[in-house]
């Protein structure tokens, strides 16, 4: 169906260099690299400032993506702020192993809630560099993204009028549902997908955390993981059926499962506490190609959704800002169109290898509870690896820290 003309009904046209849809990570740290280099462009975000910044989403952020941060004067508050990890702990077979990251690379993960990052980067991009953006839009559209004039109309909550922005570029930063991704030419993209069959029940509890670092619990009656969030409030996830319903997990069977698959011998209890959150996550991920169409260019999200397995999403989103960021500004500034060219193999490159890891790491985690003898044995067969081969070891830590990537 043809996209609506999108002149009915609306204001006059505005014009900025770059309109920016979605103010996530990407978008506002695409953002924030134009304001820093002069170039004006506009930011449209369905939702609330006051929602986004409250948004409860993942924090785990590589080291290699913190340093990009800050060479942009993007990291001053999260570097104050954030707490390292430096280990981690498998559990499998009643017995718990730390495995040591930091001593094997010399890297280290930072924990910062990545609704946090996303509140310093509207600060920064609104506030500071007085870049335009504007909250609550309705009926996002996007026209002529393959032309030399690219536009996007957009409804204006207070008004209920439809505005017109032409712009050289567009860049589509908003998430798996957004209309970005919706709006691709058919027949021009491909779409990769795998399911990997199970679900994660997402949960936030009121309560310190029971362990100084991050633990992945490997039972038969499935995966359990212990992020700290905080103090006093702790992250669990617990392998479960795809769609499965929240209201299926009361209080009681939650911290019984718990115990249950994060036991190790010498382990302490849990510090159990009231849960404040509860969502089911289907595990499944997704890579679009190319990434670039005309002159939309999409970002996180909106071009690849990996699943929670192994942390990569914030950190894949960010590695696309500062390529697509810098690619912009220098074409804006300089004419130069390289980066921009060259933009959807860079990215590609390191999304397929975090791609791939998470799906090792999802058969390290899911294959003892697969019913599949032959999953588990091959499960636990890697997990022995990893603490009886210094090189499997470094392998895993460089890789679950991003050390060892292409692109």
């Amino acid at each position: 169906m043809p996209t609506p003309s999108p002149h009915a009904g609306s204001a006059a046209p505005q014009r900025f260099p770059v309109v920016v849809v979605g103010a996530g990570p990407a978008g506002l740290t695409v953002g924030n690299i134009l304001r820093a280099a002069g170039v004006d462009c506009l930011v449209l975000e369905t939702e609330t400032r006051e929602f986004i910044e409250r948004r409860p989403r993942a924090g785990v952020i590589e080291e290699w993506a913190v340093g990009g941060l800050e060479r942009r004067g993007l990291a001053r508050t999260l570097l104050r702020r954030a707490q390292t990890h430096t280990e981690c702990e498998f559990r499998f077979a009643g017995e718990g192993y730390r495995l040591a990251y930091t001593e094997l690379t010399g890297r280290h993960h930072f924990f910062y809630p990545q609704q946090f990052l996303v509140t310093d980067l509207v600060r920064e991009y609104a506030d500071v560099r007085g870049g335009e953006i504007r909250f609550g839009v309705r009926e996002v559209r996007l026209h002529g993204t393959e032309s030399d004039r690219p536009s996007v109309s957009y409804v204006c909550p207070e008004s209920g009028e439809r505005h017109l922005v032409e712009a050289d570029f567009v860049a589509g930063c908003d998430g798996a549902r957004g209309v970005t991704r919706a709006s691709l030419p058919a027949g021009r993209a491909r779409i990769a997908r795998h399911d990997y069959g199970v679900g994660w029940l997402a949960l936030l509890a009121e309560a310190p955390p029971s362990s100084d670092c991050v633990v992945f619990g490997m039972h038969p009656r499935g995966f359990a993981g212990h992020m700290a969030r905080g103090p006093e409030v702790t992250r669990y996830y617990l392998q479960c059926p795809p769609g499965d319903d929240p209201e299926n997990w009361p209080h009681e069977r939650v911290w019984a499962e718990l115990r249950a698959r994060l036991d190790a011998k010498g382990a302490p209890p849990l510090r159990e506490g009231r849960l404040i959150e509860k969502r089911v996550l289907d595990m499944h991920g997704y890579v679009v190609e190319p990434m670039t169409f005309g002159r939309l260019f999409l970002a996180g999200d909106a071009a690849h959704l990996t699943a929670p397995i192994a942390a990569k999403g914030l950190n894949l989103a960010l590695h696309d800002a500062f390529l697509l960021g810098d690619g912009l500004v220098a074409s804006l500034t300089q004419g130069d169109d390289s980066a921009l060219s060259g933009y959807s193999a860079a990215c590609l490159a390191r999304v397929w290898d975090y791609q791939e890891f998470s799906q090792w790491l999802a058969e390290v985690y899911h294959g003892t509870a697969s019913g599949d003898a032959f999953r588990a044995g091959a499960a636990l067969a890697r997990l022995r690896r990893l603490f009886s081969s210094p090189v499997a070891a470094a392998e895993f830590a460089e890789r679950y820290l991003g050390v060892r990537t292409t692109g």
